[in-house]
């Protein structure tokens, strides 16, 4: 894995180590801009179950009924499980 893709996820996996959004408690639109990088680096490698924070997080936004109707209207993308 790229050293700087490493530093980031290492990064992000101690920020959401406080809480279960990037700004604690709230979802917020910060959350809905992180999940397209985080997805991406789930299929791309270096995010897994050794993250757990981030791994946690796409599964949270995963599972939120905005994220599932948005799917049902547009349909999967590549990066949606």
């Amino acid at each position: 894995m790229n050293s700087q893709v490493k530093l980031h996820l290492d990064y992000m996996e101690s920020e959401l180590s406080a809480g279960p959004w990037f700004l604690g408690e709230r979802f917020s639109a910060a959350d809905i801009m992180m999940s397209f990088p985080l997805e991406a680096a789930r299929i791309r490698g270096g995010l897994d179950a050794t993250r757990p924070s981030l791994f946690g997080f796409v599964e949270r936004v995963h599972a939120r009924p905005a994220y599932r109707r948005a799917l049902e209207k547009g349909g999967p993308y590549r990066f949606a499980e």
